[in-house]
């Protein structure tokens, strides 16, 4: 199991760092503090390619949250991984499935 506990923390750690990278190529929403009292003052024309990018870029932004909360999830569920399948438990079945045959 320590070879898949070095590629999940791998995978974690690429995922994560991919994460914030996506995170920070994101337009902000507002303007700051001002932003959260003012209305928008931008006009509508030529958002169309912007808006699509920003689209592709909170879909991955979303993806890649999901990957690393699942990879997070299975590292802290790896010790129980490792008590459950280990080689004794395994022989130890193994050779209970041999008596019973």
């Amino acid at each position: 199991m320590d070879i898949f506990e070095i590629i999940v923390n791998f995978l974690l750690l690429i995922a994560a760092v991919l994460l914030v990278i996506v995170v920070l190529l994101q337009d902000s929403k507002s303007s700051g503090l001002g932003g959260a009292f003012g209305g928008e003052t931008t006009s509508f024309s030529g958002r169309g390619k912007k808006a699509s990018r920003e689209r592709q870029l909170q879909k991955l932004t979303v993806i890649l949250a999901i990957i690393v909360a699942v990879l997070a999830i299975l590292m802290l569920l790896m010790p129980a991984f490792n008590k459950w399948f280990t080689p004794k438990t395994a022989s130890t079945l193994i050779e209970g499935v041999r008596t019973v045959l």
